[in-house]
């Protein structure tokens, strides 16, 4: 059964989660994607929404980071400031899912302007939550389509850090899932392509990435979705914005 795009997405992006870990939760993609491994291989996943909700297992998709849902299936609710303070910057959260407009090869992230700060073609959303994320959890996940402007050789604005020129620091970005691939980042601390999906082709991936693409000794192809992840997939597709 074929898959868009943000299905693979969240599909890849679920296989990357362990069982028992903590991972801060945001809405879209990583929501799917942190709902398919606790339905599926990770039961004892810990959802943590940035509402300050800590072990939620909504019965269907919520909407937002403050559906009702996520409230009445978690063991507790916190302030977002204890959340952030006392969880997140004290190095509890193992997980955290990230997106945004521009990524560059050391996994710094632009959520803030297109072009210049003073004058930007656009105006965006902001950090949010995301530079406090990108600097304490101790593995970050990012998750973004795969295209030009969004891979450039340098983003016009640092909202959250990636790794520093030379060296890769431990709690920094550790993969990134595109609709193209998979990528890890080396010792140097810059992204490199391990991983492709089926039908993609490596002229591809280079061809929308703005600087010349460090690829792993053996590059492999990404299993496609099980029957499982589609049916995981669908249901909560289904589910999204049912009735309580």
């Amino acid at each position: 059964m074929p898959v868009d795009a943000q299905g693979r997405l969240a599909i890849v992006g679920a296989r990357l989660l362990r069982d028992g870990e903590r991972v801060l939760v945001g809405v879209g993609t990583p929501n799917l994607a942190a709902n398919i491994a606790k339905r599926l291989h990770a039961p004892r996943l810990v959802l943590i929404y940035e509402s300050g909700v800590i072990d939620a297992y909504p019965p269907r998709l919520p909407l937002s980071i403050g559906d009702p849902d996520l409230v009445r299936t978690s063991l507790c609710v916190l302030p977002i400031h204890d959340l952030f303070s006392q969880y997140l910057q004290t190095g509890w959260i193992d997980v955290g899912f990230l997106g945004g407009a521009q990524i560059d090869r050391r996994g710094n992230l632009n959520s803030t302007v297109i072009g210049s700060y003073a004058h930007p073609k656009a105006r965006l959303a902001g950090s949010g939550g995301a530079a406090d994320i990108a600097s304490f959890a101790r593995r970050t996940i990012v998750l973004m389509p795969h295209d030009p402007r969004r891979f450039p050789a340098a983003v016009d604005f640092v909202t959250s850090p990636g790794h520093p020129e030379g060296r890769r620091r431990p709690n920094g970005p550790a993969a990134v899932v595109t609709d193209l691939g998979l990528f890890d980042y080396d010792e140097d601390g810059e992204m490199r392509l391990t991983a492709l999906h089926e039908g993609v082709d490596l002229a591809e991936v280079q061809g929308r990435t703005g600087w010349p693409m460090r690829v792993a000794p053996h590059l492999e192809e990404i299993p496609p979705p099980t029957p499982q992840e589609l049916e995981a997939l669908a249901e909560l597709r289904r589910t999204e914005g049912a009735t309580p």
